[in-house]
């Protein structure tokens, strides 16, 4: 069971496969966020204002092939993996094919009945690389502050030395105007 919660893009037209395929993800991740829908359209306002984890798509779908479907979602964030659950891929063409344009994984809908256990290798992986990705995050993160207190520590010390040059300007002045006195006085 994954612990982590995943937000999980279904673009799936069969509303019977939708139902079984969320009902299987509940059996591997313990709170995914779930959501659903057959088109392109949806499919871009939804990577804009539901931020996935991983995109699961059938292959063929009323207005357009999962491959479009992988093609939006990777101009919208190559990072995000992409896996075709699918009655569609019985050739190995068009299986290698797709991971070959970038997919995660595919699956059988044939396997529909153990579709948990083909997915949870697969989600496991996306969880690794969202632990992954948030560390490497985290580290920019750091060195960001650490540069930033770098920059500021050195505006202080350009600020002190120009401190320090007014003093020595002052000081100077100070031992000049002294010297005349000093030879006004030895003059008189």
């Amino acid at each position: 069971m994954i612990n982590t919660s995943l937000r999980i893009l279904l673009v799936e037209d069969h509303e019977t496969d939708a139902d079984l395929i969320q009902r299987q993800i509940k059996k591997v991740v313990k709170s995914p966020e779930i959501e659903v829908t057959d088109n392109l359209d949806d499919c871009k306002e939804i990577l804009l204002n539901f931020a996935p984890d991983v995109v699961l798509s059938d292959y063929n779908l009323p207005n357009c092939t999962g491959l479009d479907v992988m093609h939006l979602v990777k101009e919208h964030d190559e990072n995000i993996a992409f896996i075709f659950i699918t009655g569609t891929i019985n050739d190995e063409e068009l299986a290698a094919n797709t991971i070959l344009n970038g997919a995660s994984g595919y699956i059988l809908k044939k396997h529909m009945n153990y579709l948990s256990e083909k997915l949870e290798p697969l989600l496991k992986k996306v969880v690794i690389n969202m632990v992954a990705r948030d560390d490497l995050r985290e580290r920019i993160r750091n060195n960001k502050i650490t540069v930033n207190q770098i920059y500021d520590y050195l505006d202080k010390i350009n600020a002190d030395n120009a401190e320090h040059q007014q003093n020595i300007e002052k000081i100077k002045n100070a031992i000049n105007q002294f010297k005349i006195d000093d030879e006004d006085t030895n003059q008189a």
